[in-house]
């Protein structure tokens, strides 16, 4: 169902004003004496922090006198000219130096606001794109304030573990380039639940009415909480840790996703069987349920693109019964396709971790297919792996995602990827005849009449393209 590449336009209406910065989320200011990896800000930083800074402001002094779009413009252009920069350092390196500078608040903010036809809505929460970030960036919610005023329709953070854990040893990430790919063995590298909610609480209003009144002033989508487990809890102890992530974190969450598919934490992958999943399923619901002031986050589970078709089925049957919120489809896979790992990425071969990017694509996208089949569209899906153009988006769409997430793509390309992404779904939209991208989900299984007019919709639109 994979269409070819189209040039996209955009037809998103500037926002008359543009976001304060720091972004006011919850109506406060961030911190910007918070802790940083780079130590205190009186200690000083690194001279391409200093660099970065420097170009932003002076180059602030400009745009100071362009209009909203126009600035907004030159920011992202301005950060896609770092992207080579911080591709230079070694991976793991790159991705602590990029969230320092967006926690100081040097990054990109967007001032447009997204056309209508990609707003989705689910579970009362209101997306106003359907481009997430995935968890694993911000791994300690040091940075989503930046990420949430770059424009994506939603911020994950996490996964977040409940007590500190230092993660397994360096180096644990690996770029394959020529693949837009990725093999990370990060194993749920954590400061824990107290370090995220206290910067969480500094930066998230409690009460459900006043998240509400600050994403409709700010335009920012919603923010979700990752929860993982402790690489020494026992794994029939392993929902205890879910239990306490929801009591410590759901407050101040949108909505809340149970990891049970990194491969890089022993025996995290078996609490996909049925047997587990219902009851931790359930506690985690029970936990969510009983949160003080009436906040009742959704619940998602994160499952792994390395199932068999009995998995899939039990996973189904498991979501249905437990009427959970949602599945994010999918965490990264253990495998290692030949075309990818012949060549000049065999010395990698063997290096434990998980694959993302590209190569991660066609198999995430089966899995997210057969399980919207499987649940007959009853439990929303969103569509991770592999997400690195607005053909890529929208592919997972008709197979079934109302939301899509990436975090590989954005590794190598930057906060230019975003509104890239946007307008180049808002194109197959167009090019397809759809007013709205709600309409567009699970189109890939459409049956009969409704699969008959879709076509014909698809092929008038396509006429006139």
């Amino acid at each position: 169902s994979s269409s070819s590449s189209s040039s996209a336009s955009s037809n998103r209406t500037a926002a008359s004003t543009r976001p304060a910065w720091p972004p006011p989320v919850g109506g406060r200011p961030v911190d910007p004496n918070a802790p940083s990896v780079f130590g205190e800000p009186s200690k000083g930083v690194p001279k391409f922090a200093t660099f970065a800074a420097a170009t932003a402001l002076s180059g602030g002094l400009f745009v100071a006198l362009a209009d909203d779009a126009t600035t907004s413009r030159l920011a992202f252009a301005a950060f896609r000219l770092a992207a080579p920069a911080l591709r230079a350092m070694d991976a793991e390196t790159a991705h602590n130096v990029g969230i320092a500078l967006m926690e100081r608040g040097i990054a990109p903010a967007e001032s447009r606001r997204d056309d209508p036809a990609l707003r989705v809505e689910r579970w009362g929460l209101t997306f106003p794109n359907p481009i997430g970030l995935a968890a694993g960036f911000d791994k300690d919610a040091r940075a989503f304030p930046a990420l949430r005023a770059m424009g994506f329709g939603s911020v994950e953070i996490g996964s977040v573990t409940p007590r500190p854990q230092p993660g397994n040893a360096k180096p644990r990430v690996f770029r394959l380039p020529n693949e837009r790919a990725v093999v990370n063995r990060y194993g749920f590298n954590s400061e824990g639940h107290d370090a995220a909610a206290a910067r969480l609480a500094s930066n998230v209003p409690q009460s459900d009415a006043d998240a509400a009144v600050d994403r409709d002033l700010t335009g920012y989508g919603p923010l979700g909480v990752n929860l993982g487990k402790n690489k020494t809890t026992p794994e029939d102890d392993a929902v205890e840790d879910y239990v306490e992530g929801v009591r410590a974190l759901g407050r101040r969450a949108d909505y809340l996703v149970v990891n049970v598919s990194s491969p890089n934490t022993p025996g995290l992958r078996n609490l996909q069987s049925k047997r587990h999943l219902t009851r931790l399923l359930t506690r985690v619901l029970r936990a969510r349920d009983a949160l003080p002031d009436g906040h009742r986050p959704p619940v998602l589970l994160k499952i792994a693109p390395d199932l068999t078709e009995d998995d899939v089925k039990q996973i189904a049957a498991a979501a249905l019964s437990t009427r959970v919120d949602g599945v994010v489809v999918s965490n990264t896979t253990v495998a290692r396709p030949d075309d990818v790992f012949d060549g000049e990425y065999a010395h990698l071969r063997d290096e434990a971790g998980g694959l993302s990017g590209a190569p991660l694509f066609e198999s995430s996208t089966e899995v997210l297919r057969e399980l919207y089949a499987r649940t007959r569209g009853k439990v929303t899906l969103v569509g991770c792996g592999g997400v690195s153009d607005g053909e890529d988006a929208y592919e997972k769409i008709r197979a079934g995602a109302s939301l899509v997430q990436l975090y590989t793509a954005f590794a190598y390309e930057g906060p230019a990827i975003v509104p890239r992404l946007k307008e180049e779904l808002k194109a197959c939209l167009e090019r397809d005849g759809y007013d709205f991208i709600e309409e567009a989900v699970g189109a890939d299984h459409l049956t009969g009449k409704a699969k008959a007019a879709d076509e014909e919709r698809r092929k008038h639109a396509r006429s006139g393209w």
